[in-house]
Order: C-alpha cells, then structure tokens, then sequence
C-alpha cells in the first residue's frame, strides 16, 4: 500500500509545480497583453505601476477621458514668472508659439485636444443702457451665446471693462483679444462675437481643419476687398483668430491704425480716400483691416481666410423675414428622419447638429438658417439704431430671431414656442413634434 501511494504522491506534486509554472506564465502573458492594448491608447505604463493597480488594470483601456486639471499648476517658471509679462497691447511678448507649448506641456489635461479648443468672448458698456429694453435685449444676447457654448463644450468670457482708455469704442475688441490670449494659453482659438451677433443655427460647428494653415478666419468677400475696395467686404462683428505669435503682432499692427496712435487723424483720411464707399470719418477697426489686406497682402493676408460658404456674420434685415420659412422647412425634414425627432439629452445634443447638417446640404443655402445673425446698426443699447430701420424693427427682429434659436435650446427641455413673436409663452413639446407643427401650419396658413 505504501509503495502504491508513494508513487501517487510524487506525481501530484509534480503536476502542482507545474501548474504552477503555467498559471504564471499565463499571468505574464495577461500583463504583457495589457501592456500592448494599452499602448495603443495611453502612454506605456511602468510595471511598478501595473504590480501597483492590479485591481483597476482591467478598466484602464475603458477609462474616461481626464477632465481638467484646474487646481494643479506646477511650480517650474512659466511666461506668467517673467516680470515683463504684460497683457496691454503694445508690449512684445517674444516667443509666444514656445512660451505656450512648454506651458501646455506643464498642464498635460490641457494639452490634450487643445488644438480645437475656441473660447468665445464677447462685451458690453460698463454702464446700463440708454434705450429701455438694451439691458434686456443685451442679456438675451448673452443667454444666447451661453446656450450655445455649452451645448458645445466651449468657454466664454463676457467683459463690461474698458482694457484701454483709448479704445472704449468699436476698438474695445482688439485691446480685450490680446489680454484673453495671455490670460488663456490653453484655448487655440479665441472667436470673437459682438454682442448684438446671435447664434441663429445653435448645432453648427466652425469647420476648424479648413483653416489649418490660417490664423484669422473673417467674413468676408475677396472680390469686394480687392476689386471694389469696400469697407464692408467684412465684417468683424463675428470672426476667430488663433492664439499665436502672429496674432500678437498683428494685434500691434492693427492697433496702431487706432485712437491709440499719434496719427489717428491721418488713418481716417487715408481710410476715406482708400476705401471708395466709406462715408464716415473716423478709422474704425473693420476698416482698416479691409486696408491692411490692401496694402500689406503679403506680409499678412496669406494668412487670412475670408470666409463666404456659410453665414458666419449675416445680415439681420435679409433673416428674420425668413424665419418661419426656415422652420417648414426643418419640419418637412424631421417628418422623414426619425432620428430628428428623437429626444436626447442636452449634454448629447450636439450629435443632432450631424445629422441636420447632412439632410440641409440639399435644401439650398437659401433655405438653411444662417450660423449667426448680426443685427448691424441696431445698437440696441444706446437705442441710436441706423436711421433707415424703421419704428421698432430692430428690437422685434432681435426678439424674432433669439426665440428661433431659444427653439433650439428648450426643446432638448420639453418645451417649444410655437409663436416666435411671443417670447415669454411656451408650450410643452409634443412627442412628434414635425407632425404637430404641422397641424399648426394647417390652422394658420403660416
């Protein structure tokens, strides 16, 4: 019985030590697969630190993207540590292009994805409006562009102060520009917005790739800049500019054709005998970027993109007559495309603008809301709007125009205003909402 058993007992503890070797070895075949997969996605990690989170090291190619850092800020020397440093216009900032990537490279949360990053910015009068209805028609405005960035995951910054006392005019925007460059070194974009511009489209995007190899993006037209030298060939009422070097000193270079310059006066008079349209004195800053490109193509226009293929700045009195046209038309859509009509929630909402973007590139441009809305001349805080709009049309256009794009927004809520007239009334959003709408049309005839 012994010699029986002997032998059995050897053999078990032979095969144990072996199991053992091959349970190891798939244990380090298992490691070495984490290893690979994760390459793919994330840095190569260390084996201590694999030994360390053997717990977690099967959900670390799943993990979420890192938010941001916001109270990490190493201690290694920065721009900001350089006494020099100045966020005024006028003030050289060397090596900004560098100066940025070592400071991304510090703030590594930042770093990732920062190339499409836009931080819209945008201001009123430190002081409240003459005309009754400024402060709120300014705060809608503001509402508007709010809405907007959050359903895009865009920053903004809305300023009341005067950044120079030289520029408390239309040339506010290119004191304040430079400063928000400085004091935002993680935004590559920042996009400037007027604050009587609205968004009339609130799910399309900037096509940022088209602009890879510019720094300035401004509405406009060639043919009217170069040919008939009009300063209205674009409009800096919504434009983007990115956060580099080149941008710095172009800041410089327009601004010196600005009330901080000595020669003011003569930039009026040489804006008025360039351009042949240009009626008022005064060199404003839309104007003299339209003579910077005449005069200085090569050294900056070859980095100016004029944009004309979708309404980065359209004019108000042409849209909010369209307005009702553009809804049948986004409800004859939305009959035919289910996905339209499906609720989602807000913070995905952004992924209807895909689908409408593919269905509106057949109905005409004619018949797409435009991107933004300028309601140029309106100046609805002083109230002092262009002569040539009559009685109230500026602030009814403006309250047409924000309840079309508010649309937008309270539908990912459950609501809906089915007068675009009435602002303060809204209606619960129906389940089907195009055939409802429809329903509507029929009644009114509108």
């Amino acid at each position: 019985m012994s010699r029986n058993k002997l032998p059995q007992t050897k053999q078990s503890s032979y095969f144990s030590r072996d199991n053992r070797r091959s349970f190891l070895l798939a244990l380090l075949i298992a490691i070495l697969l984490v290893f690979i997969i994760c390459s793919f996605t994330e840095p190569w990690p260390s084996f201590p630190n694999i030994i360390s989170n053997t717990n977690t090291a099967s959900n670390a190619c799943n993990s979420q993207p890192q938010p941001f850092s916001r109270t990490n800020d190493p201690k290694e020397t920065t721009f900001y540590d350089d006494p020099q440093l100045s966020y005024s216009l006028g003030k050289t900032i060397q090596n900004w292009d560098k100066r940025r990537k070592l400071w991304l490279n510090l703030h590594p949360t930042f770093a990732k994805g920062a190339q499409n990053r836009i931080l819209i910015v945008t201001g009123s009068q430190p002081s409240p409006c003459k005309n009754p209805i400024g402060d709120h028609l300014l705060l809608r405005c503001f509402k508007n562009k709010a809405d907007y960035s959050r359903i895009h995951g865009y920053d903004i910054f809305y300023n009341t102060a005067c950044l120079d006392p030289k520029l408390c005019n239309v040339w506010a925007k290119v004191a304040l520009i430079r400063a928000v460059m400085v004091a935002h070194p993680e935004a590559e974009w920042i996009w400037w917005m007027d604050s009587d511009a609205v968004f009339t489209d609130m799910y399309f995007k900037v096509p940022l790739d088209k602009y890879e190899q510019y720094n300035l993006v401004v509405p406009g037209w060639p043919d009217m800049v170069y040919e008939k030298k009009s300063w209205v060939s674009l409009n800096t009422g919504s434009f983007l500019m990115r956060n580099c070097q080149w941008s710095l000193d172009f800041l410089d270079v327009w601004a010196n054709m600005s009330p901080r310059s000595p020669d003011y006066k003569l930039w009026s008079e040489t804006l008025m005998s360039t351009l042949s349209d240009k009626m008022f004195p005064g060199a404003d800053e839309q104007s003299s970027l339209v003579y910077l490109l005449l005069r200085e193509k090569k050294k900056w226009g070859d980095k100016i993109y004029l944009e004309n293929q979708y309404e980065l700045s359209s004019y108000w009195v042409s849209i909010v007559g369209k307005l009702n046209n553009y809804t049948r038309t986004e409800v004859d859509i939305e009959k035919t495309v289910p996905g339209l009509k499906r609720r989602r929630a807000e913070v995905v909402s952004e992924s209807a603008g895909e689908v409408w973007e593919k269905y509106l590139e057949n109905v005409g441009r004619e018949n797409r809301r435009p991107f933004v809305t300028h309601f140029t001349g309106c100046q609805p805080c002083s109230g002092n709007h262009d002569p040539s709009y009559v009685g109230n049309s500026c602030w009814i256009g403006m309250e047409k125009a924000l309840n079309f794009a508010d649309n937008q927004v309270l539908r990912n809520f459950g609501f809906v205003r089915m007068d675009l007239n009435q602002g303060s009334f809204v209606s619960p959003l129906p389940f089907d909402f195009a055939l409802e709408r429809i329903r509507v049309k029929n009644r009114t005839g509108n």
